[in-house]
């Protein structure tokens, strides 16, 4: 009877058989004896012996840490290192002081990068009606006096009239919102104490340092007077000229008290600052349309950008001057 192959042989020792003895897979097997490892053989030696585990070299290590280059002593003490520490400081100061949007603060990218694409247009409009009009020798030194003169006076104006902007907003707005919004007005009024604080401080300091005050100094009384002075010269005047800078653009915090004083109150302020300019300066060089632009150019520029920004806080975040 056909067993198909895998049946039990014709008998011991015959050929072909899968019994003992056979040719088959058994003790006399012509491969010789099966011991339960490799039927062909032992596996041949690898000609390429790799001692690493990982099958394509070593393992990738840890990166070793850069070595961190540390600057000499007399670095720190170089005088472009010393202006950017004191700038440095000077500017955490004041954006924790002037720059404080408030607990509900509404951050819109859009808007920031078009006030920065305004005012660098608005100096390089500037720039240009003084370069084609400007006859005068000393236009630039003008210009620039101009310019600073008005970043130092628009938070004097700012405080003058924000108050009243601020005033307006609380009566207009609904009764149950007006003791909400007085009761934030804490923040604007610290961010105008420290600024006026700052101003006094400064004034006397270097007030007194003028005077011959220090001449009735004597011994080791010279020491911190002149320590005192020099800060109050070296870190106090970039601090207030970035403390003027933010609290002109923050309007002094009063986002606090809603989100849309700021916009408002810098669109009533570039406004103020105009007429100040036109009663102090008058009507600047060049022919008549150069001189409308360049009275009328900053003012409704500032004003558009303003009542876009408005606009958006209405139709993108939902807020109302009212609500």
């Amino acid at each position: 009877m056909a067993t198909g192959g895998w049946g039990p042989g014709p008998g011991s020792g015959q050929p072909g058989g899968n019994g003992p003895g056979g040719q088959g897979w058994g003790p006399n097997n012509a491969y010789g004896p099966h011991t339960g490892g490799n039927p062909y053989g032992p596996p041949a030696p690898n000609p390429y012996p790799n001692p690493n585990p990982y099958p394509y070299g070593p393992p990738p290590g840890a990166p070793a840490p850069a070595a961190r280059r540390r600057g000499s002593c007399l670095s720190y003490l170089s005088p472009f290192y010393l202006a950017f520490a004191i700038i440095r400081s000077a500017h955490r100061v004041a954006t924790r002081l002037f720059v404080q949007q408030g607990d509900g603060r509404i951050v819109d990218r859009t808007v920031d990068r078009v006030q920065v694409a305004r005012t660098v247009l608005g100096v390089l409009a500037t720039l240009a009606l003084i370069l084609v009009y400007g006859v005068e020798k000393d236009r630039w030194n003008n210009a620039a006096e101009a310019g600073f003169a008005n970043a130092l006076i628009t938070p004097f104006l700012l405080i003058c009239t924000g108050p009243l902007v601020i005033l307006g907003f609380i009566l207009y707005a609904p009764p149950h919102l007006r003791p909400h919004m007085r009761s934030r007005l804490g923040a604007p009024a610290k961010a105008v104490g420290w600024y006026v604080l700052t101003l006094v401080v400064l004034a006397a300091v270097i007030y007194v340092g003028g005077t011959s005050f220090k001449d009735s100094l004597h011994g080791w009384q010279v020491y911190p007077f002149a320590l005192v002075l020099m800060v109050a010269i070296f870190w106090g005047l970039p601090f207030f000229v970035l403390a003027s800078l933010y609290s002109a653009r923050s309007a002094f915090n009063t986002a606090h008290v809603h989100p849309m004083l700021p916009p408002v109150v810098t669109g009533v302020l570039v406004w103020v600052l105009a007429i100040f300019n036109l009663i102090d300066s008058g009507m600047p060089a060049g022919p008549p349309v150069a001189q409308f632009c360049s009275l009328l150019g900053g003012p409704l520029s500032v004003t558009a950008v303003s009542a876009w920004e408005v606009w958006r806080l209405r139709t993108r975040f939902g807020v109302t001057i009212r609500g």
